[in-house]
This record gives structure tokens, C-alpha cells and sequence, in this order.
């Protein structure tokens, strides 16, 4: 009889361990799907827990902003007597990065929060925009510094005239900074090009995110169904601080779902 129990609460165990969770995020405009990442634990813990007790119900989409995410989640807008005032340890991981859809943590600023942490319960989706590979290899301070270095001495004084002629055209400057590239990295040892893993460059270049906050805030999930949804709530007029002009408030529910059903359903890869 003991075996008969140990084996079922084996059996049991590992049907747990095989589930994990979808997480509806229900708007005015449409509903939205989430898977949220193994990697970030504590970032997931939370999340679902806030999702499950309600505190999540009727938060807003406080700060929106085109082409770049649309950030919600504050609690402490709508309930005044639960504040959330407790952070989470930064789960930064290189392999989660700001492509479009990324759900990632809200936090203060470095000047008071140099660890990093995230808040207890804002959080941001990303919409971006789509990247030229130009744009993400290129280190635009390096290149401008390079140029400035050049510039300064007497030989190339035509193309301080250049440069000067270009100043009411930014592209035009940049493209004549670009075919400059090779001689300052010969003459001054400064190398313009940036180094991006293949990944990053292909999310970029096609369905786009925001690649200069990658590194500074923790992504811990992806939605997996609704992309359109956050272009309709990304595009809302807005008012001071963002703020949309009319609220977009939302609602959540958590279902768990074996995960072989998620990867197939949503196409989503389980880390080994």
C-alpha cells in the first residue's frame, strides 16, 4: 500500500512539473496571452500570484508610447489601502531581450535603484519598432567621436566643409560619417562596430523591439497570442505623462496547460 501511494504522488508530482501557465490579460480592445519564463522565477512567482488573487483586475495601461511599449500594472493606482511597495531582485538574463511582445519589469532609475530591482507590480509590453542591421551594428558614439578626432586635424579640413554643408540633413551626416568608418578605425584604433548575437539581429530586423533597453531591466515573459492588441493600445492618444486619454483597464485569469500543449499551440521552446 506505501509503494502504491509513493508511486502516485510520483505520478503526481511530475504531471505538476509538467504543466505551467497561460496567462490571459483581457483589454476593451482584445484579450492577450502570456507565457511567463522559467528563467526568472521570482519575476513569475509574482506575476501569476497578483494575476491570481485579483490585485491585477482593473489596473490600467498608465504610460503609453508608440513604437516603443506600453507599460500598466500599478496597483497602487486604483487601491490605496494595499500599497506595493516591495521590489523584486533583477533576474537580467542576455538570452531575454526587447523584442516586440516581451513582457519586462517597470523600475526606478539607476540613481536611486543601482541594483537594478524591479517594481512589485508595474510592468511593460514592448512594441518597438522593426531595425536595419545598419542601425544595430553600427555604434553611432564611437563613429561621432572618430569623425570629431578626424575633423580636428588640417587634411581633412574639405571635409569639416562637408560636414558643415550636411548640418541641416541628419542622414545625409550620418551616411557621410558611415563611409568614414575604415579610416578612423585605421588611423585612431576606433572600432564603430557593434557586436550583436544572431538572434537579437533577426528579431530586430523583423518584428522589431527596442534594443537600447536590453541589459538594464528584467524581461520575464512573452506574449504568445494577441500582438495586434498592443499596436491598438500603443496608438491611443494620450494626454500628459502618456497616459492614454481614456483608460484601458484590464482584467487577468491564469489557466494551467501541460506544456507540450503550450509548445504546440503557441510555439513556444521550453529551456532544457
Amino acid at each position: 500500500m506505501r509503494r502504491i501511494i509513493i508511486l502516485l504522488l510520483i505520478i503526481l508530482q511530475s504531471c505538476v512539473m509538467n504543466k505551467d501557465v497561460i496567462i490571459t490579460i483581457s483589454t476593451p480592445y482584445g484579450d492577450m496571452k502570456a507565457i511567463l519564463y522559467e528563467e526568472t522565477p521570482l519575476h513569475k512567482k509574482n506575476f501569476i500570484e497578483l494575476s491570481e488573487s485579483g490585485k491585477f483586475d482593473s489596473t490600467i495601461f498608465h504610460r503609453v508610447i508608440k513604437d516603443f511599449m506600453i507599460q500598466g500594472g500599478d496597483i497602487n493606482l486604483i487601491n490605496e489601502e494595499e500599497v506595493i511597495d516591495y521590489t523584486i531582485p533583477a533576474e537580467v538574463n542576455n538570452k531575454l531581450f526587447h523584442k516586440k511582445g516581451e513582457i519586462a519589469a517597470a523600475r526606478m532609475g539607476d540613481d536611486v535603484n543601482p541594483n537594478k530591482e524591479s517594481s512589485g507590480c508595474q510592468f511593460y509590453i514592448v512594441d518597438g519598432k522593426v531595425y536595419t542591421e545598419n542601425e544595430l551594428t553600427l555604434d553611432i558614439n564611437a563613429l561621432y567621436e572618430g569623425c570629431r578626432m578626424l575633423l580636428q586635424e588640417e587634411e581633412y579640413s574639405d571635409l569639416r566643409q562637408k560636414f558643415g554643408e550636411l548640418q541641416s540633413d541628419p542622414e545625409a551626416t550620418q551616411a557621410l560619417a558611415i563611409s568614414l568608418k575604415e579610416t578612423i578605425k585605421e588611423k585612431y584604433g576606433i572600432d564603430a562596430t557593434k557586436v550583436i548575437s544572431k538572434d537579437k539581429l533577426e528579431a530586430y530586423t523583423t518584428v522589431g523591439g527596442v534594443p537600447h533597453l536590453d541589459g538594464g531591466y528584467t524581461v520575464f515573459g512573452r506574449i504568445v497570442e494577441g500582438l495586434d492588441i498592443i499596436d491598438k493600445i500603443a496608438a491611443l492618444q494620450t494626454g500628459a505623462r502618456d497616459k492614454p486619454v481614456e483608460d484601458v483597464p484590464m482584467t487577468f485569469s491564469v489557466e494551467k496547460i501541460n506544456k507540450k500543449t503550450i509548445t504546440k499551440k503557441y510555439g513556444y521552446t521550453y529551456p532544457e
